[in-house]
């Protein structure tokens, strides 16, 4: 029998009342980033959010600052880490993109000798732990005179077996076969193939997979400290662990620091967010 109006109409509002609740729990660790980066020393560790006092809500607005946003960005390495950061978390996003998306095509709908093998050894590829390839990564940088330059965080990225996988997914259950034998008979040639008709059939996926290596390449942290030796091309992540001081930490500072490092990528999140869970289940339909 239908379940009455009533329990329908609960159950919503119970579904939405747990959403808020878990939406509410994932948000109290930004608040507190934010509330942390405008206290002052002082306040710092005197309440758990912003200072308490006589005003309004009990908060003591009077002694939120702004001076560890202004003593972040006096310091222009920081401007610089930033522009660093974008540089390499966009062009290896970009990269590492155009050269999956080929070859998750090139392993789903192209024929040619040694396919299977391939696609054999991309999967076995996923279950390497990274840093095994550390010292392998950084024998092959210094022999092609990689070391210390942009080209060394990049290339290592652009060609990652995670995302030929998960293109080759995409590729198999967004692009039907006989599209492509259409295009074909229209005498349209794999490269243009590639680019009119299989990346827009696999949009969700670019942009799911934009957004992940993005994110990667921006919260590296291990990597270029071993590519880079020069302190001014350090990207934002490794600049901020630099803000701690030996003898004295300003907490307010670093929480100011991470604020600004996670804002693009958040923003990023946003506005691809609809297109990060469309792409991650777009390949979930056929294997």
């Amino acid at each position: 029998p239908p379940h009455p109006p009533g329990s329908s109409r609960l159950g919503l509002w119970l579904c939405y009342a747990v959403a808020f609740a878990a939406a509410g729990l994932a948000l109290i660790p930004f608040v507190w980033l934010v509330c942390a980066s405008l206290k002052s020393p002082a306040d710092f560790f005197t309440s758990a959010f912003l200072p308490l006092g006589e005003g309004w809500l009990g908060i003591a607005w009077d002694r939120l600052t702004l001076d560890n946003y202004r003593t972040l960005f006096s310091d222009s390495s920081i401007a610089r880490g930033l522009l660093n950061s974008v540089l390499i978390s966009s062009v290896t996003a970009l990269l590492a993109t155009l050269a999956c998306a080929m070859g998750g095509y090139a392993l789903a709908r192209l024929e040619f000798a040694g396919r299977r093998a391939v696609s054999w050894l991309v999967m076995a590829a996923l279950i390497i732990p990274p840093p095994l390839l550390v010292a392998p990564g950084f024998e092959v940088l210094y022999r092609l005179g990689l070391l210390d330059t942009f080209m060394g965080l990049i290339l290592p990225a652009i060609g990652p077996a995670f995302g030929v996988f998960l293109f080759r997914q995409a590729t198999l259950s967004s692009v039907p076969k006989e599209v492509l034998e259409a295009a074909k008979m229209d005498s349209c040639g794999e490269v243009s193939a590639f680019f009119r008709i299989v990346l827009p059939l696999v949009q969700p996926m670019v942009a799911a997979f934009l957004m992940i290596t993005f994110l990667a390449a921006w919260n590296n942290f291990l990597s270029p400290q071993i590519v880079m030796q020069t302190p001014g091309r350090f990207p934002l992540s490794v600049m901020i662990a630099q803000l701690k001081n030996v003898y004295y930490q300003d907490y307010g500072l670093l929480m100011a620091g991470t604020l600004v490092s996670i804002a693009p990528v958040a923003g990023l999140f946003l506005l691809l967010q609809k297109d990060f869970v469309a792409g991650l289940t777009s390949g979930a339909l056929k294997g």
